[in-house]
């Protein structure tokens, strides 16, 4: 077994099997994403993807929740006016440093499962469904949160939900950010299965794929990768695009303000 941080919000552990169990860390926040967190995930991506010894990748969150989504003193910041960087330009291959810790779960070679549980809000839902596989627990909270803040799934969502639901359902979850439980997750195709323990269960499949032919098993995440009918790479630079009009825009400040002081918004 080997151990390695990045920073103090992301582990990475490799056991002798080839399994990487890659877990957010930062408990007493319910993993809520900050730039640090950021930073951590892109690092333990680029680790697991570049070990050829990895045969499978279970991702999960200590603490009571998977990830919470984006950190409130970031929100506070774009209330206030912050958060204006170019998010257009491509950092990541077809991703900005954004979209890279959702979607470079689907550039990891093996199969990645994410165990769910608590909540996986917003940004932290778009990391789960950059996962192959979700397990979640009955009672996990899921929700595109992003339209609470004004903003727009802007992390791969776009392109993760219409490969999984109906278009009428991702339509309906981003424009009213509406939480779902993990049973009705399942039913509605963001989760692959319900689970009481999910991470035991992520585990218990992980080991069973490493044991798995490895050439085999990269070979068919290759395969679904490229069977995708969404034009990934036109729709993630139409994402930071979108975003980008939002961010700090006036509407979109006053969404922030009245989240976060518990009242009804005023739109111009």
């Amino acid at each position: 077994m080997s151990e390695t941080m990045h920073g103090d919000r992301v582990r990475v552990r490799m056991d002798d099997h080839g399994v990487a169990e890659v877990a957010m860390v930062r408990a007493d926040k319910m993993n809520a994403l900050d730039p640090e967190m950021f930073r951590g995930l892109i690092a333990a991506i680029a680790q697991v993807r570049a070990d050829p010894a990895v045969r499978a990748v279970v991702l999960h969150g200590e603490g009571r929740a998977f990830c919470a989504g984006l950190d409130k003193s970031s929100l506070q910041g774009i209330a206030g006016g912050e958060g204006m960087a170019d998010i257009v330009p491509r950092t990541h291959g077809l991703a900005n440093v954004w979209q890279q810790v959702a979607w470079g779960w689907r550039e990891v070679p093996v199969p990645v499962i994410a165990a769910v549980h608590g909540v996986a809000f917003g940004g932290g839902l778009q990391i789960a469904l950059g996962a192959d596989v979700r397990l979640v627990h009955p009672q996990t909270q899921l929700a595109v949160m992003e339209i609470k803040w004004g903003l727009v799934p802007d992390m791969a969502g776009c392109v993760l939900l219409t490969e999984l639901v109906r278009p009428d359902v991702a339509r309906a979850l981003t424009f009213t950010g509406r939480i779902v439980s993990g049973s009705e997750a399942v039913a509605l195709g963001l989760a692959t299965q319900a689970s009481e323990d999910p991470l035991a269960e992520a585990r218990a499949m992980a080991r069973e794929i490493a044991g798995r032919n490895p050439d085999a098993i990269r070979a068919g995440k290759r395969l679904f990768n490229g069977a995708s009918p969404v034009d990934a790479a036109r729709v993630l630079v139409a994402e930071a695009f979108e975003q980008q009009r939002l961010i700090g825009s006036a509407n979109q400040r006053e969404s922030v303000q009245a989240a976060l002081e518990n009242r009804a918004a005023r739109y111009r």
